[in-house]
């Protein structure tokens, strides 16, 4: 997979503003074909079923979209969810004609949804940034339904993430992707069970699901 351009931003803001000032040119940077086709095999590893409510947390400008749409089917619902105002204005103007995707600006860290609504959770590309990685896994474990999955995945391994991170963008330099130990630490922390754990070149996926008890 070819590796994202650089963004010119300022190096003197915060994380929030850094993704809204790269909203304007994020599809062009990283929907290109190559990130499709990936797409395309990593999603059905998801095992999502029609009908199914999904919350789809660090959408940006919902790369994973049309794909949830494909495996929930129209009884299905999305729900995008993004901290940067402007990465949802996108999202919303390219998914507007889905009746079932709804756009919610909302950070990962302070979600505020019903508890036990969600059949599922993708977290593609995100977890790196989250600043507070066990909040947020304790928030997405809140308004998982018992037994309900969580989905943490990106398109790099754990050290070409922090590899890319570090020569690319100040603001995310130190944004990391845990290795197997940390994250199974971290899920565990949360309530969750790892069912499934992969961390090779070009990919890094873990499942798991959301325990009876805590």
């Amino acid at each position: 997979m070819s590796k994202p351009m650089r963004h010119n931003l300022p190096t003197k803001i915060d994380r929030k503003e850094f993704f809204n000032k790269a909203a304007s040119s994020w599809d062009k940077q990283y929907s290109g074909k190559d990130l499709a086709e990936f797409l395309q095999k990593l999603v059905p590893k998801f095992n999502l079923a029609r009908g199914q409510k999904i919350l789809d947390v660090g959408t940006g400008t919902g790369i994973l979209i049309p794909h949830l749409v494909h495996s929930v089917g129209g009884s299905g619902l999305i729900v995008a969810v993004d901290f940067a105002e402007k990465m949802i204005d996108i999202c919303r103007k390219k998914y507007s004609n889905l009746l079932n995707v709804k756009f919610v600006v909302q950070n990962v860290e302070e979600l505020d949804f019903p508890p036990d609504y969600f059949d599922a959770i993708t977290c593609f590309g995100l977890f790196p940034h989250i600043e507070n990685k066990q909040k947020a896994l304790f928030k997405m474990n809140q308004v998982l339904k018992p037994k309900g999955k969580l989905i943490i995945a990106h398109a790099l391994s754990s050290n070409e993430i922090r590899e890319h991170h570090r020569s690319s963008y100040s603001i995310v330099a130190n944004d990391v992707m845990p290795a197997e130990k940390e994250m199974s630490h971290l899920l565990k922390n949360a309530g969750f069970d790892i069912d499934h754990f992969e961390n090779s070149s070009g990919c890094y996926l873990c499942l798991a699901t959301k325990k009876l008890d805590l």
